[in-house]
């Protein structure tokens, strides 16, 4: 099956639009990720963005973010307008969702669930608040499977009747930008996705780096 280009096929979306502003629900997974973002589509789009994520963990760490995505929002200067929407945070959720899948690696089924929790929340609302078009900052991450996201976009577009903006936000410099956005605003960088269980596994590959630093060394 031939891999497709969401980034090219965002860009194809971009340039078929009217000259009237469309609105785009964009959920956000952190500010970080949200910065090179909204500095894109915020040149085509109203853009309403959706903080909605209670996979993290633990509270201060999800305050932490919420309060770094309203900084963001707030400073950064864009053409057009973004109107910021915090979600219920509700870790039940997604423990929930995540039952039985606590052992499974980072980008397997667990995160799928997760993925699939968020976007459906936000798909219904986007419906709820007639925007026309629905995507997620998540696919400019390196860690994070674009195609698994744009489908996952794609079921809860088809669900709710509104369309998709295909998204690879990492491709041509996308990332790159995101790195040079988080220094210029000081912006909060975690170092785990956000739940117990992407915690439990950053602090293991810290160890084990720890580790062979400390070998090497003694070597």
């Amino acid at each position: 099956m031939n891999k497709i280009n969401y980034r090219s096929e965002l860009e194809k979306c971009i340039k078929k639009l009217s000259d009237n502003q469309c609105r785009l629900f964009l959920h956000s997974c952190c500010a970080p990720c949200s910065s090179y973002t909204i500095e894109y589509l915020s040149q085509y789009f109203k853009i309403t963005l959706f903080y909605y994520n209670p996979n993290i963990a633990p509270d201060e760490e999800y305050r932490h973010r919420v309060e770094e995505i309203k900084r963001f929002v707030a400073e950064f200067k864009t053409k057009h307008p973004v109107t910021l929407i915090e979600g219920e945070y509700d870790p039940k959720k997604f423990y929930d969702v995540a039952r039985g899948l606590e052992n499974e690696p980072e980008g397997g089924a667990r995160c799928r669930k997760c993925f699939e929790l968020r976007l459906a929340e936000s798909a219904r609302l986007a419906k709820e608040l007639n925007c026309e078009y629905f995507t997620t900052t998540l696919t400019i991450s390196p860690m994070k499977n674009a195609q698994v996201l744009n489908e996952v976009v794609q079921e809860q577009c088809d669900i709710y009747g509104i369309k998709r903006l295909p998204s690879d936000f990492k491709k041509k410099g996308g990332y790159k930008r995101s790195i040079q956005l988080w220094a210029e605003y000081n912006l909060y960088r975690q170092n785990y996705c956000g739940c117990v269980y992407s915690r439990r596994d950053a602090e293991k590959r810290d160890a084990e780096k720890r580790d062979v630093e400390a070998r090497c060394r003694s070597a």
